[in-house]
């Protein structure tokens, strides 16, 4: 993903501590560590830029759900029984989960944060697991009760973000750093809108909000009011987008906002495309993200390959003439890695840092197998990695530096492991529960 450099064979990657230092053939290395990885295609880590991590314990209860819903059981419904317990195993299972399966770093949109107490176990989940993560802080989203206001009119909390800034989360050198999801346009009043974006500018955090312009948008102007009030910027995410109309999002793009599209799980309810190709056509790209386990499998390798094909279908959608069929493809296989690897990394933010294979960035890679019967032979290494490769492909992951997977296996015991997952099993079992829903039922 590095233009300058290209795609090589059989080069050298030379790591000093955290960060890749050189790249190229023959590369002198000293008294350094040798690693054979003769027989792999490494790519950069995979960047899943939109992830509810802490749903992970609800994988696939929603299947054939409809948006509405997902958000009456789950965020009028799960998320108000969550526990922090829930929220830390959640956390620490599905980030092994996208570290198994070659993501690197992730956007963990977490909203489930009713106390301080489920925040600091996302937080501890994404520790433990070693996975790099911009941690969005994010609010719930409960039934209005009389006498109450509703969450669309409640700013977010300034003492938390103050908190996680000034403490845990004050190195932006580590691991996990923190950022802000916020409510937006779609879900907070005008007000509302304009004091989280000012704390997210104040604090110096990437923010991100979830967009749809449905006739439900709470504020009509929808971005507008941002950008007159000198709040929109490249610090600024949206993802969706489905709806919006073209004048919208090119405003949203010329003032450097970056859109993130989750075609596996948009297509579920959306009755509008994801924004891949429009995106392409106002001169910008794409990130792409998993959103939510409850709908669909979290592997960037599979929204990697729907994102593509899935535009291919509205690009011959949009150049069919009487039937016939077009002659060239508008949408490449290298487009969707780059959707999945460097415009992730500027998403969140840290296209300085992470989303190719350059020197002066960190050593996150995945190296995947080139003798995996499902791969071979290989004639294009692209066209491999994007259209037949998937988490089993995957033999080791390196994160930081350090290798968190090797020889296919996570690099921590699989009984620990394996704990971990019947606790998550069992304390989901407890938040249903206390939230008097039947999952089978349903």
């Amino acid at each position: 993903m590095d233009s300058s450099l290209g795609i090589l064979e059989g080069a050298d990657i030379l790591i000093d501590d955290d960060c890749i230092s050189g790249v190229g053939h023959g590369l002198e290395a000293g008294d350094a560590e040798i690693i054979d990885a003769a027989g792999t295609i490494i790519i950069p880590g995979l960047i899943n830029a939109h992830i509810h991590t802490w749903q992970t314990g609800l994988r696939g209860i929603a299947g054939n759900w409809t948006s509405v819903d997902y958000h009456k059981n789950i965020h009028r419904g799960i998320a108000m029984s969550y526990t922090p317990e829930a929220t830390y195993l959640g956390n620490l299972i599905g980030a092994w989960g996208q570290i198994n399966a070659g993501t690197t770093t992730i956007m963990d949109w977490c909203h489930v944060n009713a106390t301080p107490e489920h925040t600091d176990g996302a937080i501890d989940g994404l520790e433990e697991s070693g996975i790099r993560a911009l941690f969005a802080h994010g609010t719930v989203k409960p039934e209005q009760k009389e006498g109450e206001k509703h969450f669309s009119e409640i700013p977010h909390p300034r003492s938390e973000i103050e908190r996680l800034r000034k403490g845990r989360l004050s190195n932006t050198e580590a691991l996990i750093t923190l950022g802000m999801a916020i409510l937006g346009p779609e879900n907070s009043t005008k007000e509302v809108m304009l004091h989280d974006f000012a704390l997210a500018r104040e604090f110096g955090l990437v923010s991100s909000s979830h967009t749809w312009n449905r006739k439900n948008r709470v504020v009509k102007e929808g971005f507008y009011p941002i950008a007159e009030a000198g709040l929109l910027g490249p610090d600024h995410n949206i993802v969706h987008g489905n709806y919006l109309v073209d004048d919208e999002l090119k405003m949203l793009i010329d003032h450097g906002v970056s859109v993130t599209a989750t075609p596996t799980v948009e297509i579920q309810s959306a009755k509008a495309d994801p924004l891949c190709g429009r995106v392409k056509k106002l001169g910008d790209k794409v990130s792409l993200g998993s959103d939510t386990d409850v709908f669909v499998a979290s592997d960037m390798f599979h929204v990697m390959r729907f994102a593509l094909q899935f535009q291919h279908a509205i690009d011959c959608r949009e150049e069919a003439n009487d039937n016939m069929p077009i002659e060239k493809l508008a949408t490449s296989p290298y487009e969707a890695l780059e959707w999945a690897t460097i415009a992730g990394a500027r998403a969140l933010q840290m296209e300085d840092k992470i989303g190719s294979i350059t020197p002066g960035k960190k050593a996150d890679l995945v190296f995947l197998k080139m003798d995996d019967l499902c791969l071979q032979p290989i004639h294009d290494p692209v066209n491999t990695v994007v259209l037949f490769a998937d988490r089993s492909s995957v033999s080791a992951v390196m994160i930081d530096g350090n290798f968190a997977k090797t020889a296919g296996e996570m690099t921590g015991p699989a009984s620990a492991i394996a704990r971990k997952q019947s606790d998550l099993n069992a304390a989901v079992q407890k938040v249903f529960e206390l939230a008097g829903y039947d999952h089978l039922a349903r």
